[in-house]
């Protein structure tokens, strides 16, 4: 076998591999994405041997020296893989060790590639995790930019989909702005539970040499170091906190995306997305199709079913390191790429659609909206809710039966005051409890929720 078609375990077989071993058990067509956490890993790991003795200061930068070659050339595209790469670790370890002979040989001393690898992935979530961050407050933004232009635009809010009450599209756009920062919440807290180095902790139990993991933690800029060697190496619950946090990002970026499918449809009308983020049809000419509020409401499904196989996949694994795990990183990497992708997709949809305020009043302005209004004008005069519920109820029921028009109905039952409740853009006004839909709430909202949003921005993982 030559050198460049020796396995990292050759030594314990009398051959090589079978061709199927390798077919199902490689990994490097997904976990090269690792490339540069996985040299970061080896630099502070060789800085680490040289600095309790394990290996000479030539030695140290010699593979220091190669691996700042193996960096150019992935960076490049130039690296050449060989077929004996199984992973990324073996594929880094080779070209190093073919750089600069024997000292390369060193560099996997005191190392498994169990803690190689679970150190690496940390390393690759601290530096993905944030972008995520960093385009959810871009959506955010774009949703406050939207708001800030709306001028006392209002529209129908829904509960099970059936008009209920007025609110100011403000409102409900910065309802939105709120569920996405109890995301970026998730997130920095999932940063904050994977800040420790498994860097040292071996296959499963140390090393009988003197590694100082302290050491490496602080070279990769770790906050911490692991204190259990089993727990380091079989630990994935970083990446299943992840995984949680972008579910429920898919899931708000879906309900988002249900809306603007309800609202740019003909039904609604409530707005027309900009040619650039929509598509049209192959057989339909007259066609306009909202495919990006689609997708972030088809993909939540995928990026859900990464973290169910996930967890599924870890449910059952004994310490330490399974080959089970390998199955950590297709999910984790997915579900960062498909969130990603949605939230640059929705941010600009919404960013360049035009909103229809006509219609959107239309339909908040239909009588029967203000029936909870009538209600509690019935309440400030005395009358128990439970009665006031029932009294409009029933002239709601009148005016659809075709015995007149609510308001007229109103008028002639509880008087000119209450009917003045059933006027176009009155009930909108009447929402003046704190978090509420109407201008003044929402003004002290909007405040709040800058301040907020600049905390969300400024946060440091």
């Amino acid at each position: 076998m030559s050198e460049t078609g020796k396995t990292l375990w050759h030594g314990r077989f009398a051959s090589g591999p079978a061709d199927e071993l390798m077919a199902y058990t490689v990994s490097l067509p997904f976990d090269q994405r690792l490339w540069r956490d996985d040299i970061a890993c080896s630099r502070a790991h060789v800085t680490g041997l040289a600095h309790v003795g394990i290996l000479t200061a030539a030695e140290r930068d010699a593979v220091l020296a190669a691996l700042a070659t193996v960096e150019a050339e992935m960076g490049s595209g130039s690296f050449v893989f060989a077929p004996s790469d199984e992973d990324i670790h073996t594929a880094v370890e080779r070209r190093v060790t073919e750089l600069c002979g024997a000292p390369g040989a060193k560099l996997h001393t005191g190392r498994s590639r169990n803690d190689q690898v679970a150190t690496g992935l940390r390393l690759w979530c601290k530096r993905e995790v944030p972008q995520i961050v960093a385009r959810i407050v871009g959506l955010q933004e774009a949703l406050v930019a939207r708001a800030d232009t709306a001028d006392g635009v209002y529209l129908p809010g829904y509960t099970h989909v059936q008009r209920a009450q007025p609110v100011l599209l403000a409102h409900h756009l910065m309802a939105h702005c709120w569920a996405l920062g109890r995301d970026i919440d998730r997130l920095h807290d999932a940063l904050d539970r994977l800040d420790v180095s498994p860097l040292g902790a071996g296959a499963l139990a140390g090393s009988s040499l003197p590694l100082d993991p302290a050491f490496t933690a602080q070279q990769l800029g770790f906050t911490g170091v692991f204190a259990n060697s089993l727990d380091a190496v079989s630990d994935r619950d970083f990446v299943a906190e992840i995984l949680f946090a972008l579910s429920l990002v898919a899931v708000h970026l879906s309900r988002l995306g249900e809306e603007w499918v309800l609202w740019t449809s003909e039904e609604f009308g409530f707005a027309v997305l900009d040619d650039a983020y929509a598509t049209g049809s192959s057989m339909l000419p007259q066609k306009k199709n909202a495919d990006i509020a689609e997708l972030a409401r088809g993909k939540a499904g995928r990026v859900i079913g990464n973290l169910t196989g996930l967890l599924v996949t870890l449910k059952g694994l004994p310490l330490a390191y399974n080959r089970d795990l390998q199955e950590d990183k297709e999910p984790l990497f997915d579900a960062v790429d498909q969130v990603s992708l949605a939230l640059s997709a929705l941010t600009g949809m919404i960013a360049t659609a035009r909103f229809v305020p006509e219609k959107m009043q239309a339909a908040a302005d239909s009588p029967t909206m203000a029936a909870t209004d009538l209600a509690e004008h019935l309440v400030r005069s005395g009358t128990p809710f439970r009665d006031a519920h029932a009294i409009v109820g029933a002239l709601v029921r009148r005016s659809l039966a075709g015995d007149g028009a609510l308001v007229d109905l109103v008028r002639t039952e509880l008087g000119n005051e209450a009917a003045a409740l059933v006027a176009p853009g009155v009930g909108v006004t009447m929402r003046t409890t704190p978090g509420g839909a109407g201008p003044k709430p929402v003004a002290e909202q909007r405040a709040l929720l800058g301040r907020a949003m600049a905390a969300w921005k400024n946060r440091r993982p």
